[in-house]
């Protein structure tokens, strides 16, 4: 039997007995449901401290970006989601994502609801056909962030996790991916300023856009030129503008976009991103 059978039956297996035979853990949820707070994954880079990969998570309630330290394959598997690099076959988070979608089962949310020792907890929030409740499968929180960015789960954060002091010092990846707001920005490099005809004023580069971004007219191909009346020039400039918008108040965003400028406010909070929103995602 070939490797890649061997490797993928184990995660099969796994999630088919957590839908049929309820997900029994030896844990419980170690927060209120009511008390998590809803984040944006951001991005993932690393901590140039310890090395280690890292998950930036944007609190639109504070607007402060939080770390979430994660595994090196997990952090590969979300960057590669957020790039949306095709492959030529599944890794393991898309097979995982492919047998739900065979099950009819959906990832409603990935909890993160706490901090032990070092080591972040978290649960998938699956619902299969039938189920009046959700079941809870535990996870390790930097698969349930691969999975999120793959189906557009919400991410629900126990306060206590993010008010968790954890120092960092941030290093974005080679390729310097961000998302805010539902708007996907890369660094608008001098080879696609000229293949998009993008004027030559600081900006970065629309490559997805969706919930009240898409329906505002934000594509891929738009340079997002101003936010809160700050010009962007890398990725996480436009990260730090956003989380800077004042509380209760919009983001206002200046773009271009096929040679017209547009100026738009979004709203703050974590933005819808299902299937619903899949034909206006670019």
């Amino acid at each position: 039997m070939p490797k890649c059978r061997l490797f993928a039956w184990p995660v099969v297996l796994l999630l088919v007995l957590a839908l049929v035979a309820g997900a029994a853990s030896a844990r419980e949820l170690a927060t209120d449901p009511d008390r998590l707070l809803e984040v944006e994954l951001a991005t993932v880079g690393m901590d140039q401290h310890s090395s280690a990969p890292v998950a930036l998570l944007r609190d639109p309630e504070s607007g402060d970006v939080v770390p979430i330290v994660i595994g090196t394959d997990q952090a590969r598997a979300i960057l590669l989601a957020m790039h949306e690099v095709p492959l030529s076959r599944p890794q393991t988070h898309d097979l995982m994502v492919s047998i739900l979608d065979h099950l009819d089962a959906r990832l409603e949310r990935v909890i993160i609801d706490s901090l032990e020792d070092g080591t972040y907890l978290g649960w998938l929030e699956l619902r299969a056909p039938g189920d009046e409740e959700p079941r809870l499968v535990d996870t390790r929180p930097s698969d349930g962030l691969a999975l999120a960015v793959r189906t557009g789960a919400t991410i629900a954060v126990a306060p206590e996790v993010l008010e968790a002091d954890v120092p960092f010092d941030f290093a974005p990846p080679g390729e310097e991916v961000v998302t805010a707001l539902g708007i996907t920005v890369i660094r608008a490099e001098a080879d696609l300023r000229e293949a998009l005809e993008l004027p030559a004023v600081p900006g970065v580069l629309v490559s997805r856009a969706v919930g009240h971004a898409a329906r505002a007219g934000v594509e891929q191909g738009a340079l997002i030129l101003e936010v809160n009346d700050r010009s962007p020039e890398t990725p996480l400039e436009f990260l730090d503008a956003v989380s800077a918008t004042p509380e209760d108040e919009n983001a206002r965003i200046r773009f271009w976009f096929e040679g017209e400028e547009h100026t738009i406010e979004l709203p703050t909070d974590v933005p819808e991103i299902r299937e619903s929103d899949d034909a206006l995602a670019v």
